[in-house]
């Protein structure tokens, strides 16, 4: 698939797909070298009809952020003033978070998240990018510190990625887009 027919195709599958729709074009992705990361990314999910679909965007998550192999931050959130700060995914209960995610769309709950967000933001990095083999393919992936997740990587073009979240207990990964920020 060339680069042009991938953009062409992730963008029909953004506005929501099939979970085999978008892992037939995951599939079709190259790789993604953990050299060509560095940056900051901003994300959507893509609707899968997943627990996860728009519960990060309801919650203000803006991204990802690269400096390189040992300096990944998982979680990118849109604070006041317009700043973005790195949240600590160890203090998101992902286990409880599946058993409830049908509650978590309530706009209560992501008013507390934004009250609780500075008790939660971090400058350190919480999580590593390694090359993982998932599907078949060898690729880069962003794994958590403090959570049995891992992101693989694929490569729609060198500013976009498309992206599976493998989480233990979910049954089928959340898939999202990263798009390098231009800022």
């Amino acid at each position: 698939m060339t680069v042009e027919n991938a953009g062409e195709r992730l963008r029909e599958l953004e506005a929501g797909a099939s979970l085999p729709d978008v892992l037939e074009l995951f599939d079709s992705l190259p790789p993604v070298r953990v050299e060509e990361l560095a940056g900051t990314w901003r994300g959507n999910g893509i609707d899968t009809s997943n627990p996860f679909d728009g519960l990060l965007e309801r919650f203000g998550w803006y991204g990802k952020r690269f400096g390189g192999p040992e300096d990944a931050h998982p979680l990118l959130f849109s604070a006041r003033g317009g700043r973005v700060v790195s949240i600590n995914p160890a203090f998101m209960p992902v286990g409880l978070m599946l058993g409830i995610a049908d509650k978590l769309h309530n706009p209560v709950v992501a008013k507390l998240f934004r009250l609780l967000m500075p008790l939660m933001t971090t400058a350190k990095p919480r999580a590593r990018l390694r090359v993982v083999e998932y599907r078949g393919v060898s690729s880069a992936a962003m794994v958590y510190d403090a959570l049995p997740i891992h992101d693989p990587f694929r490569k729609v073009d060198d500013d976009t990625l498309l992206c599976a979240m493998d989480l233990r207990g979910l049954a089928e990964p959340f898939m999202f887009v990263l798009r390098r920020d231009a800022a």
